[in-house]
């Protein structure tokens, strides 16, 4: 029996030329494969640890400039609690009761320190703050100091903060 393939009935320049476009195609195909590849190694990782931290602590602090004391308590946990400088402490609850901060009232911080539990479920970051409002008479007064955060994962995956305190100190950069 006899068994024929339609190639033997090709013209010989069609299969050169066919064989030739192959080849033509397969450069752009590998140079996508390899940019493609190229390009999700370099993607970037979300941010962990210590660094995650950071980016926590520097979005609450963009946040709270803008929004204030609103931006402030979304990032407390529920069971999140504030040192009052000076004694005491507030809980979310009685936070949430507190009167909104007065025009011209602003809170920046900056953090020194972050770092994060080998469980990668708790951190904390310190550093220095500046608080301003203005006083009884209406004179802007400026108040600086250190602070700390303790950062925790909740059940739902998002970090809050479950322990915030400050205490005021003299200018850091003023060596005050």
């Amino acid at each position: 029996m006899l068994s024929l393939s339609l190639n033997e009935f090709r013209n010989p320049a069609a299969a050169a030329a066919e064989n030739l476009s192959m080849k033509k195609l397969i450069l752009p195909v590998l140079l996508v494969l390899v940019f493609a590849a190229n390009l999700a190694a370099t993607k970037q990782k979300p941010a962990m640890g210590d660094e995650l931290l950071r980016q926590l602590e520097a979005s609450f602090a963009a946040d709270v400039a803008k929004y204030g004391h609103a931006a402030f308590l979304t990032y407390f946990a529920e069971d999140g609690v504030e040192v009052v400088d000076g004694g005491g402490f507030d809980t979310k609850d009685i936070m949430r009761k507190q009167a909104p901060w007065a025009e011209g009232t602003s809170l920046t911080w900056t953090p020194v320190k972050a770092e994060m539990a080998a469980s990668g479920d708790l951190g904390y970051t310190y550093g220095n703050y500046i608080f301003t409002a203005k006083n009884k008479e209406g004179k802007v007064v400026v108040n600086y100091g250190k602070y700390t955060s303790i950062w925790k994962k909740q059940k739902d995956g998002q970090w809050k903060v479950v322990v915030d305190m400050g205490n005021s100190s003299p200018d850091a950069k003023a060596g005050k």
